[in-house]
């Protein structure tokens, strides 16, 4: 099945589906998987950790230019797969700033 990845819009923000992979040496977003999810690398531990959360907030924070506060995991704190929403930021915008075109 070909699945890509998509951002859905929602009245305050849009979101996403994100498939976490630890013990990088650097945090980076490095494309999509079969799933349909964001691919994001990060130097934490362990994905379940409080640690990994905080991470993958800065760094979607960093990359989008938006406050932390404005990026929320929804979805997934405990695993792997995680869905992140993004507050007042538009699922065009997004693709734009992350450069992926749905």
């Amino acid at each position: 099945m070909d699945r890509k990845f998509q951002i859905t819009s929602a009245k305050s923000g849009a979101a996403f589906a994100v498939r976490v992979v630890t013990r990088a040496e650097v945090a980076e977003i490095t494309g999509t998987n079969e799933e349909g999810a964001l691919r994001v690398r990060l130097t934490a531990e362990s994905a379940e950790d409080d640690a990994a959360n905080t991470e993958l907030v800065k760094l979607f924070a960093s990359v989008l230019g938006v406050t932390a506060k404005q990026v929320e995991i929804v979805a997934g704190h405990g695993s792997r797969d995680k869905m992140l929403c993004v507050l007042d930021v538009s699922a065009e915008e997004l693709e734009s700033k992350l450069g992926i075109r749905s």
